[in-house]
């Protein structure tokens, strides 16, 4: 397993290779609570929102939403209490970079929670994580208590006038609380079904209450902007995807792992061949999903010679998106329907049922594949298929139903051929 950089300097796993890297000794040793300090003593939190405006940050958690304009949209003048709450709510099918940083850099994570909190004028805050991550919050919760104990959480923060508190909470490993709608009614202690939007949480979030939703890598990523300046940052990446990004990269790679990338990173062709050590077994690539289950899958032909571009632009351009920076890659031997099946019936298993268009839609998708594996597969399913998506897509609660929706269509769209041979019906297609 692999974790580290490739082509800059490492940043949110520069100290995840140390021993002991998740204790406050070792985060101290290495800069650690530097850009705390720096912004309780000689920073204003209008300066902290306009350097994270400067670095161009985008949300991690898929989105991509800019970091310093969701912050910027709390209202300073609320009379009600603030909050920055973490999605560490990790569910994407093949993304694991989050439980990475909560395991061996724990303390990065505070770091980043105060320093939004000083921004936000926020005096309490939640890590919400999934319930299989449930050995992280023991983590968390020890390296809450040293910080505690060192002075840097809970009332006057080194010797400043500023006091916050974060509190960890688990939920109950429920793929729909990645939405963070849902994730705020699951952590009032109501079930965990989406909300209507607007209002968005910025303005009533949590209990009503102004509040910022962002993902362990986003959080984590706020140190070094306060330590390195916003604009410097922003030049590690491109000019509207500043720095570097996590990328859990899965499958058929001799050195799958957690790799951190600059924002723009020119050539995924060279990503897979080179940096992750090529194909396993020898075998060639079929396809790549990108930025976890929910993007457009990608075939092998519209990535190699094509010096696709990692980032939000160029990942569009290519035919995917980057989401939540989950990148599967699957060879030759992977037939996409199977494997687009075993996705349709994680999303209807996870399926909130709150809303008839993914509740229904997503059962009557997995009805129809399960009949075509059976053997009972007619020339019309694939229209059927597409159909059934069309009824999900824009039309559900939540855009988790758009996530069921999409790998279906750009699946039957981009590998006909593997839909096809489950479609024999008296040896004719």
């Amino acid at each position: 397993m692999f974790i580290g950089a490739i082509g800059c300097e490492p940043l949110q796993l520069a100290r995840v290779h140390l021993e002991h890297s998740h204790s406050l000794e070792v985060y101290q040793q290495h800069g650690g609570y530097a850009s705390l300090r720096k912004v309780l003593t000689s920073m204003s939190p209008d300066d902290v929102i306009s350097e994270v405006k400067k670095s161009a940050l985008r949300g991690r958690g898929g989105a991509g939403f800019p970091t310093g304009m969701k912050w910027s949209f709390v209202p300073k003048d609320s009379p009600k209490p603030k909050y920055v709450v973490c999605n560490a709510d990790e569910s994407e099918p093949g993304t694991f970079k989050d439980r990475y940083l909560m395991e061996r850099d724990p303390h990065l994570l505070i770091e980043g929670m105060l320093i939004a909190a000083y921004a936000l004028g926020a005096k309490t805050n939640y890590i919400y994580t999934r319930g299989e991550y449930r050995y992280l919050i023991d983590i968390m919760d020890r390296a809450l208590e040293e910080a505690r104990a060192a002075g840097l959480l809970g009332a006057k923060i080194l010797g400043t006038e500023f006091s916050s508190e974060v509190y960890t909470h688990t939920g109950a490993g429920a793929y729909i609380c990645g939405e963070e709608t849902a994730l705020l009614s699951s952590l009032e202690g109501l079930r965990g079904h989406p909300r209507m939007k607007p209002p968005f949480p910025a303005v009533s979030g949590l209990y009503a209450s102004p509040t910022v939703v962002n993902n362990v890598e986003t959080l984590t990523a706020v140190p070094d902007i306060i330590r390195m300046g916003g604009e410097a940052y922003q030049r590690l990446g491109t000019e509207k995807s500043g720095g570097t990004k996590l990328w859990s990269v899965s499958g058929h790679v001799n050195r799958p792992g957690v790799y951190e990338l600059p924002m723009g990173y020119d050539d995924m062709e060279k990503f897979i061949m080179e940096d992750c050590g090529g194909m396993l077994g020898g075998k060639q690539l079929k396809a790549v999903i990108p930025g976890g289950s929910s993007v457009y899958i990608m075939r092998a032909d519209q990535i190699i010679g094509k010096d696709v571009r990692m980032d939000y632009e160029g990942l569009v351009a290519g035919g995917s998106s980057v989401g939540s920076g989950g990148f599967i890659v699957m060879n030759e031997t992977v037939d996409i329907f199977e494997s687009t099946k075993n996705l349709t019936e994680f999303y209807k298993h996870e399926s909130c049922g709150w809303c008839t268009p993914c509740r229904e839609g997503t059962d009557w998708l997995v009805k129809v594949f399960k009949r075509i594996a059976n053997g009972g597969g007619r020339p019309e399913d694939v229209q059927l298929m597409l159909d059934l998506c069309d009824n999900i897509e824009g039309k559900s609660f939540c855009p988790l139903g758009d996530a069921a929706s999409w790998p279906i269509q750009s699946a039957i769209k981009r590998f006909p051929e593997d839909f096809r041979k489950h479609l024999m019906v008296n040896g004719q297609n």
